[in-house]
């Protein structure tokens, strides 16, 4: 069937436009979208036209946070229904690899991700998913919600990769939507000490809003480990969560954890390398741990919010009609600093 989306043709070229949906297949259902959050790697795509490899050679429908409902099920879907409300995540693996079998489907090379060259995303009147990847929504979770899910479960793998738990003393670089779900997380799991590094007045707030103990408002590193070792009293942090993928901060990570610490990178870096100190690394006995998207979260992003565990709706900073799409990529884009979530609603 013909439907309206948002297809980004190459850089700076974005509208709607009608395109062609198929049918869903026997494990697949029809989805009417509702809500789509814009991300920063829609934003890229957008201006750039390509992320690292990944290179918009023709036209795609951008998106992948997304909450939607259920318009049509595939014949041999049992797990929903026409009008079941749902979170959609983005990610499906294609057959079963030995990443499947361990469970890290995520880091799975044959992986079908929504809005990635060349699949295209959810920024559209209705889409096709797997229904395996198609997650009912409790009565309590808005659409918006369901489409928060994906960000948070950035959160939820990042917390889970550094262990943090009960007591766990947190340091995480970068207050921006990927930072501040982190921040939500580390609370929700526990952490006796939040520590969020951050110069922006807006984004410290909603830090301390979403459960950071501490803001160290600077860049220098000097300063932070100071700071830090004020805030631990004198011990250092057991995890360091990276979001910001500056390399000084990646440095600062090593010298801010105690012995035995967790570093987790978040964050991808704009240079391919990044000057480390192995040997303190080796000396302190260090873990460190990579985020790539998520993996099995999903379950716990919508049991968080439905129990009230988190709260997500506090980071919409911003909201547009599906119709105006184009302008809330703008938003995004030029109103980076000053919005933490630019959401588009159906």
């Amino acid at each position: 069937m013909k439907v309206k989306a948002g297809v980004l043709e190459k850089a700076n070229v974005f509208g709607i436009q009608e395109v062609e949906i198929p049918d869903p297949g026997p494990d697949e259902v029809l989805i009417k979208t509702k809500a789509v959050g814009i991300c920063g790697s829609d934003v890229h795509y957008y201006v750039e036209g390509r992320i690292g490899s990944y290179i918009v050679d023709k036209p795609m429908i951008l998106g992948h946070e997304t909450g939607g409902q259920v318009a049509k099920v595939g014949k041999n879907v049992k797990n929903l229904k026409e009008g079941d409300r749902v979170a959609l995540e983005p990610g499906v693996p294609c057959g079963c690899t030995d990443f499947v079998k361990r469970g890290q489907y995520n880091l799975c090379p044959s992986i079908k991700f929504f809005a990635t060259p060349p699949y295209h995303g959810t920024f559209a009147e209705y889409f096709i998913h797997d229904a395996n990847f198609t997650f009912k929504l409790p009565d309590n979770v808005s659409f918006e919600e369901g489409a928060m899910c994906e960000p948070l479960s950035v959160g939820i793998h990042a917390v889970r990769q550094g262990s943090v738990g009960l007591g766990s003393r947190v340091l995480i670089f970068g207050a921006g939507p990927i930072g501040l779900v982190n921040v939500l997380c580390a609370k929700a799991a526990g952490a006796g000490i939040i520590a969020v590094v951050e110069t922006h007045k807006n984004r410290i707030k909603m830090a301390k809003e979403c459960g950071a103990t501490h803001a160290f408002e600077t860049f220098n590193q000097d300063e932070i480990l100071e700071l830090g070792l004020d805030a631990t009293y004198g011990e250092g942090f057991d995890v360091v969560i990276e979001c910001s993928g500056a390399g000084p901060a990646a440095q600062t990570a090593v010298k801010a954890l105690k012995p035995g610490g967790t570093m987790v990178f978040v964050g991808l870096f704009s240079a391919l390398e990044v000057p480390m100190d192995l040997n303190a690394i080796t000396q302190k006995e260090l873990t460190y741990k990579g985020v790539f998207r998520y993996r099995n979260t999903y379950p716990t992003a919508i049991d968080l919010i439905s129990s009230g565990r988190l709260d997500v709706k506090p980071l919409i900073t911003k909201r547009f009609p599906w119709q105006d799409v184009k302008a809330a990529m703008d938003c995004a884009h030029k109103e980076a600093s000053s919005q933490i979530k630019v959401m588009t609603e159906w």
